[in-house]
């Protein structure tokens, strides 16, 4: 995954005391999943981007894959403490004693662009829900960034018994991958099955649309056969691959396609796609039925600002919370088109970010205020990804949105 980095020490350091203001643990109480704030994780300014990637060697034996990436120039292995734990739900609570820490001796490699750490595990028979938690201190600031992912549990299928690595070793830990990327496949088994689904998304429904959007009738799914594993694979078609090493399984990975210049805007008629957020459904339509799209754009931006220098900060800013979206949230989907990424491109990070079994839920405010606002995001059992999520819509959501987009028309948005 790759993000602009900060390449200013003082601008970090200031950037890294705002954010101290919405940090990330629970200030009273015991800590669990429940409670601790992970904001940092969607953050346009963080410095490190954790993942955890299982391989389920068997049922309960797991290979924990902790790619960790560098998004601030030169980052030091000293200026970070790095924990881990496995918890038996949401609602368990840890503190540092019970967290494990790594050490510099425990890193798999230590790369230009990660920190990659690797653990293996064993879950209990009896142990009926796990979750692996990251945690990770910076020593300077005292931010601290979480990463959590399910490893048995209801809305877990299974995880694959085989990893996807870039050319250098470091697992794959984007969520998409750009077509002229190839991965290297490890594992047990000889070679491994590839379905691709040339499938299409459109953008959500509104936070206030409460009307569910149309569902296809039946997915198209193309096999297109076997190949051998240690061998780098490129996947070239539009749409979304599954791959899998039992096709009697639900396990398996999930490899989103896109074009060269993703996570950002690649065309002319993309942005005209993406503007759909923050028009009026007259507005979008003319732009989508105009001949010459760049100066229909030109002149939507500068239209709805009335002027031209406001209008290039608006697209400049618009458009950067599109790339975020796409890196962030981008499944089956492009990341933008995802409910999380509409909420993200329109209203911006949130304050507050908490996690249940069955929910996400994004606050924007004073998170100790009545007047905060929250974006609840149900949790949905997917073969495709255990990290599916779409939104609890609400016709009282509509006056912040509304206030929202109105900002973003008179370009005084800023994140």
């Amino acid at each position: 995954m790759i993000r602009n980095k900060i390449s200013s020490k003082f601008t970090a350091i200031i950037l890294a005391l705002l954010l101290g203001l919405t940090s990330t643990t629970a200030s009273f109480g015991q800590q669990s999943l429940e409670n601790t704030n992970q904001s940092l994780r969607y953050s346009r300014y963080s410095r490190l981007s954790p993942k955890i990637i299982p391989i389920q060697s068997s049922e309960r034996n797991f290979i924990l894959q902790i790619p960790i990436e560098k998004l601030e120039d030169d980052a030091r292995f000293d200026d970070y403490e790095f924990y881990y734990t496995i918890l038996n739900s949401y609602q368990q609570t840890f503190t540092q004693e019970n967290l494990t820490r790594l050490q510099e001796s425990d890193l798999k490699k230590d790369t230009p662009s990660h920190f990659y750490f690797e653990e293996r595990i064993v879950i209990p028979e009896e142990q009926s829900e796990a979750i692996a938690l990251v945690k990770i201190v910076d020593s300077r600031q005292g931010d601290e960034y979480y990463y959590h992912m399910d490893l048995v549990g209801p809305f877990i299928l299974g995880h694959p018994n085989f990893g996807a690595y870039f050319g250098n070793s470091i697992p794959f830990d984007q969520t998409f991958l750009t077509k002229e990327q190839a991965l290297l496949f490890q594992g047990t088994a000889m070679n491994l099955h590839r379905f691709h689904y040339p499938a299409a998304f459109g953008a959500p429904f509104p936070p206030m649309e409460t009307k569910p959007a149309p569902v296809p009738r039946e997915v198209k799914v193309e096999y297109q056969g076997d190949f051998l594993i240690n061998t780098p694979r490129s996947f070239d078609d539009d749409g979304y691959y599954f791959i899998q090493s039992d096709t009697n399984s639900t396990a398996g990975l999930m490899i989103k396609t896109a074009p060269e210049a993703f996570p950002r805007v690649n065309t002319w008629e993309d942005m005209i796609d993406m503007v759909v957020y923050i028009s009026t459904r007259k507005e979008h339509e003319q732009l989508l039925e105009a001949t010459d799209k760049k100066k229909a754009l030109d002149q939507y931006w500068i239209g709805i600002t009335k002027d031209e220098e406001a209008a290039k900060t608006l697209i400049r800013e618009y458009f950067r919370q599109i790339e975020f979206a796409n890196i962030l949230f981008t499944d089956f989907k492009e990341g933008w088109k995802t409910d999380r990424g509409m909420v993200y491109t329109v209203m911006g990070p949130p304050n507050g970010v908490v996690f249940r079994q069955n929910a996400e839920i994004w606050t924007y405010g004073d998170l100790n205020s009545n007047s905060k606002i929250n974006f609840t995001f149900a949790r949905v059992k997917n073969i495709l990804t255990p990290n599916y999520y779409t939104l609890n819509r609400s016709r009282a959501l509509q006056p912040e949105w509304f206030q929202s987009i109105t900002l973003w028309r008179s370009g005084r948005m800023d994140f």
